[in-house]
């Protein structure tokens, strides 16, 4: 169960990166933000990293992790510790990068997107379903019947 909540969880995320993505590009007109001030956010300077929207780089995240969730919930790798561990690097990096943008949005943009918000709380919580996943794995033995614990 916690596999598809993390696929889904992927996909919503998705969908957020791809809806700023396009309003970066000006594919779409205003950003439809009922709180905060989201237009401020994403026309800032702190909006690009390394050339590229930090709603692109969503994009690129999300669509790895809808990868690699897939890729898990596949019998073949049902106790894949090695994926397991690699969802938690990468949703802990989404953690990380998340907390980064937010204290900018805090501290130094003065102002609140709630796309933005609700993506790192959608990273929060792939991290914690990935930890508890890849704790789970932990738990079972090894090949030739060794635990690990």
């Amino acid at each position: 169960m916690r596999r598809m909540l993390l696929c889904l969880v992927a996909m919503v995320g998705l969908f957020i990166a791809a809806y700023l993505t396009l309003y970066h590009y000006g594919v779409i007109g205003a950003l439809s933000c009922s709180i905060g001030s989201c237009e401020r956010v994403q026309t800032s300077r702190w909006s690009m990293f390394l050339g590229l929207p930090v709603a692109a780089w969503g994009l690129g995240f999300y669509l790895l992790l809808i990868a690699l969730a897939f890729a898990f919930m596949q019998p073949r790798f049902a106790e894949d510790r090695r994926l397991a561990l690699a969802l938690v690097i990468l949703t802990g990096w989404g953690v990380v990068f998340s907390c980064y943008l937010t204290y900018l949005e805090d501290r130094v943009i003065h102002a609140w997107c709630e796309w933005c918000v609700s993506s790192a709380i959608l990273v929060t919580i792939a991290f914690l379903l990935a930890i508890a996943e890849w704790r789970s794995l932990r738990a079972l033995p090894l090949p030739g019947g060794v635990s690990e614990a």
